[in-house]
Order: C-alpha cells, then sequence, then structure tokens
C-alpha cells in the first residue's frame, strides 16, 4: 500500500462489503498466537472476514431523505432541518450556538472570514494535518506557520507554539488529528496569556472531550466535518461551534453572502461574505443519525482502548498516546508508531503490505505537508511576494523545519473508524496479525 495515501483515499479502499455495525460485544478471549506464517509468506488471513461497512444505511436515513425531497423546500432559508440538526447538535455537544456549512473546510474558512482574516495575518497550524487546514489560511492570503508535531501524541507540540507567536498572529489553529484532543490546557492557556482566539479545527473529533467537555467547545469555536469518510456523514458538510453570540451572528453573515436573514431588503453585513449553507437534504440525513451517534462514539472508544492494551504488549509498536485531560476520544483514526528495528529493520512499506494482506486495511498516513510543492510554491506566488517580500517569503521557508514531523510520517500506522466498529474479535485480529508479521519479519524482509 502505498505509503503517501492520504486518509481520504485510505478510507475509500476499505471493504464495502461489511456486515455492518456490531452491536454486541462477543466475549473472545485473546488466547495464545499461533504459529501459523503471516499470509504474505503462505498462511491464513489473521482476519478472514470483513470490518463493518460505511456508510451505515438504516431505514430513518432514507425516510429523511425522501421527507426533504417532498417538502419541495430543499433549501435551508427556506427549510426546517438544517434548523433542527444545528438544534440537536449544538445540545448534544453543550455548546450554546451551531452553525451548518457545506463541509468541514467551510466550517474553518467561515470562522477565518468572521475574524476577518487577511493579507498581513498569520495563523499559527501544526504540520501533521490534512490540507484543508492550511488551505483556509491561504484562501485569505495570511501566512500559515508551522509548529512541529509532538510524535508521541501525534497531535501539534503545544510546547512549541510560543516561539512561533509574532505581532502578526492572529488565530492559533490546533488540529485534533484522529479524534484525539490536542493539549488544549496548554494552548487556551497561551491563547488568554497573547490574548489570540483559539479555533480549533475539530473536523476529525465530533464529540471527542477534554476534561469532560466537547472539542470545539473550548477555543472562541470548533470546526466539525460531515464529509463522506467522517464519523458522522451526509457525504459533505460542516458545522461550527461557539458560545459567543456576537462570533456566531458574524459566522451567520459570512455563510449567508452577507447577510443575517434571507430578506432581500436586509442590509448587508459589514464584512465580506459569500454562500457556504447547508441544504435541506444534509440536514436531514445527519438529523437521522443523531439517536445512533452516541452509541457508535462509545462502542469506537472501548474497542480502542483493548486495541490499545494488546498492542502495547508487541514491542516496536506504539499507539498514539491521549494527553492527561482527554476523557474520550472520537477515534476518526487509530494511530501507532512502527519501529522497524524491532522487525529485523523491515521497513514500514513491507509492514503495511503484511497488515493488509493479513486482512487489516491500513495507511501510512499524513506526509511531511511543509515540504510538499504544493506548500513550497507559497513562496514564489505572485500575490504572496507583492504583499510580504521575498525576503520574508524565504524566511518563511527557512522556519518550516519541522524534524520531528520528519520522523512521525516515516513511522505512523492508521486504522479507520470503520474499524473499530467491530467486534472484540476483531481487535484480537488486528493484535495476531502483527504478532504473526513481527515473528516472521526477517522472512517477510527477504520475500
Amino acid at each position: 500500500m502505498n505509503e503517501k495515501l492520504d486518509r481520504r483515499n485510505f478510507i475509500g479502499t476499505l471493504s464495502i462489503a461489511g456486515t455492518g455495525l456490531a452491536i454486541g460485544i462477543p466475549q473472545v478471549t485473546f488466547g495464545r498466537i499461533t504459529d501459523a506464517k503471516p499470509a504474505l509468506l503462505g498462511g491464513p488471513k489473521a482476519h478472514p472476514t470483513n470490518f463493518p461497512a460505511w456508510p451505515i444505511v438504516k431505514k430513518p436515513d432514507e425516510n429523511a431523505l425522501l421527507e426533504a425531497l417532498r417538502s419541495k423546500k430543499w433549501g435551508r432559508l427556506n427549510g426546517k432541518a438544517v434548523a433542527n440538526f444545528e438544534d440537536a447538535y449544538k445540545n448534544m455537544s453543550g455548546a450554546k450556538h451551531c452553525l451548518g456549512v457545506s463541509s468541514g473546510t467551510s466550517a474553518l474558512y467561515t470562522a477565518m472570514g468572521a475574524l476577518d482574516i487577511g493579507p498581513g495575518d498569520e495563523v499559527i497550524i501544526p504540520v501533521y494535518t490534512f490540507v484543508a487546514t492550511y488551505n483556509v489560511v491561504v484562501l485569505n492570503y495570511g501566512l500559515p506557520r508551522f509548529v512541529d508535531t509532538d510524535i508521541e501524541s501525534f497531535q501539534i507540540d503545544a510546547n512549541q507554539i510560543e516561539k512561533a507567536i509574532t505581532p502578526q498572529t492572529k488565530v492559533i489553529m490546533p488540529v485534533h488529528i484522529g479524534g484525539s484532543p490536542a493539549d488544549l490546557d496548554t494552548i487556551l492557556g497561551l491563547g488568554n496569556k497573547h490574548n489570540i482566539p483559539i479555533v480549533e479545527d475539530a473536523c476529525q473529533a465530533p464529540m471527542a472531550e477534554w476534561q469532560g467537555k466537547k472539542v470545539g467547545t473550548l477555543g472562541l469555536t470548533g470546526a466539525i466535518s460531515f464529509q463522506s469518510s467522517k464519523n458522522l456523514t451526509s457525504g459533505e458538510g460542516g458545522a461550527l461551534l461557539t458560545n459567543d453570540e456576537k462570533f456566531a451572528e458574524s459566522c451567520y453573515n459570512f455563510h449567508n453572502q452577507g447577510r443575517h436573514t434571507s430578506d432581500p431588503n436586509d442590509l448587508y453585513a459589514p464584512t465580506r461574505g459569500t454562500n457556504l449553507r447547508l441544504t435541506e437534504f444534509q440536514g436531514s440525513l445527519l438529523l437521522a443519525q443523531m439517536e445512533r451517534f452516541p452509541q457508535q462514539v462509545n462502542h469506537r472508544w472501548e474497542n480502542a482502548a483493548y486495541l490499545t492494551s494488546l498492542l502495547k504488549e508487541i514491542p516496536g509498536i506504539h499507539p498514539a498516546k491521549l494527553y492527561e485531560g482527554v476523557t474520550k476520544s472520537a477515534y476518526h483514526l487509530y494511530m501507532f508508531r512502527y519501529d522497524k528495528r524491532e522487525f529485523q529493520d523491515m521497513d514500514r512499506n513491507k509492514f503495511l503490505k503484511a497488515l493488509v494482506a493479513e486482512g487489516i486495511p491500513c495507511s501510512g498516513g499524513y506526509g511531511t505537508l511543509n515540504k510538499e510543492k504544493y506548500v513550497t510554491d507559497l513562496a514564489k506566488n505572485k500575490h504572496y511576494l507583492k504583499v510580504y517580500g521575498e525576503k520574508a517569503m524565504n524566511d518563511w521557508m527557512e522556519q518550516n523545519h519541522c524534524p520531528q514531523n520528519d520522523q512521525l510520517c516515516e513511522e505512523a500506522v492508521w486504522f479507520s473508524q470503520t474499524m473499530l466498529l467491530g467486534t472484540r474479535q476483531d481487535m484480537e485480529q488486528i493484535a495476531q496479525a502483527i504478532h504473526k508479521i513481527r515473528k516472521y519479519s526477517g522472512d517477510l524482509k527477504k520475500a
């Protein structure tokens, strides 16, 4: 499997022939590891069945879409489904305000618009993230400042954020990668100390918790994604959460062409605006899933804890650390580091290939975003040269070294959230597969 396979393409490779969400968790004893060879060497698969399919489609989903279709009110300005979903999600998250938008990227872009981020402004972001985090800054001609990764947690290294702050820093945007909260105590403290708003990119982390509070509600605002691979999905879609009424109004204005209401005689709000509205079809589909969503969150959390207990026993496998403040992870991704020294120096590509052969879909995760041509070419972008000048852009390039992230991108392994909707036996078979691969790593390395 290509180690540069990104999160969305990786999730798209998972089997769609699964048996659906397992409601009960059978009592299966892990037992001893057999002497069977890895599948790549002719042995049987450790996991011969399919993991649960995604998305899960139930009768209420079909009924909700048909109801929206037959209502002939398909946009949020004349329908009720989006508003009803916003109320339901607001109540579930504990936020005072929820705004549905067209994607997770749109949610972040709306936040940037409401904060009036523009040329000359700097936004601090992690380097280990999906490219959308970077894009929403650049779309506003702001300058993204990368901060290196805490290799043990896969999250932004909160202890390195302060040295990235300059007089031009207007936003700190941590990302709760894989659905696990970043070190919010440290990050929120820095925001308060320097009077810089915190925008939580919680696109992968719906219903994750920091000290009992849902992420996305602790900073000024938080963005959630409902893209097709996400734990709560409408194909595309997103939401912003906030407890600040004035900011919520600014976000609504921005996503609705600068207008506060649908009244064409209404005056435009004093800011930029565009159309990022969520449709009634998306709102209806999301609302229909809300009843089963909390159970799925708990199911992933419990299976991830069990899988971690198994993988921690395998030398060379290091599950991503959760910070002390984490009271729940959404586990959009289950992430761990692979130390090839404990596998007779078998490279990660061969490890990934061996896992896939065992019936365990996996990925190498994100690459080094700061080194991608798509990003480095920003230093030569004519608009950026006009705004910041050649020296500033060259300095920006020099400051974008992230050595911990470089190492992480050589060691990371991901499993999808759909795998955590399986059974305890599924988790045991994942561990069995890795045990087999480690035992025969010397033979696999030569194969």
